[in-house]
């Protein structure tokens, strides 16, 4: 059973850095796609940033330029750095692995992210 286990939320001021990791258990990140989605009170679970095997990366039009995906194969983990953090990026924020073999996909229990002065 593959876990996914997300860290590095938090509340952050307006402007502000946070990083966070998504840690995989198993053997399948390497072979796996990984996103990262949010979730804001009220709204719909939104794709953030995805990156594939080979290392190609894709970003939501809100985050372009402020966020970056990144991947470590060797440690299992994921990671989504959010520079110039603003009100708007507030929501609960989880990764999501879907193998390239297999097509099955598993999400982690999110990490919650405010941004507020």
């Amino acid at each position: 059973q593959v876990q996914l286990v997300e860290s590095g939320g938090g509340l952050v001021q307006p402007g502000g850095s946070l990083r966070l990791s998504c840690a995989a258990s198993g053997s399948i990140f390497s072979v796996s796609a990984m996103a990262w989605y949010r979730q804001a009170p009220g709204k719909q679970r939104e794709v953030v940033a995805t990156i594939t095997t080979s290392g190609s990366t894709s970003y939501a039009d809100s985050v372009k330029g402020r966020f970056t995906i990144s991947r470590d194969n060797a440690k299992n983990t994921g990671y989504l750095q959010m520079n110039s953090l603003k009100l708007e990026d507030t929501a609960v924020y989880y990764c999501r692995l879907i193998s390239e073999i297999s097509g099955r996909y598993y999400w982690g229990q999110g990490t919650q992210v405010t941004v507020s002065s």
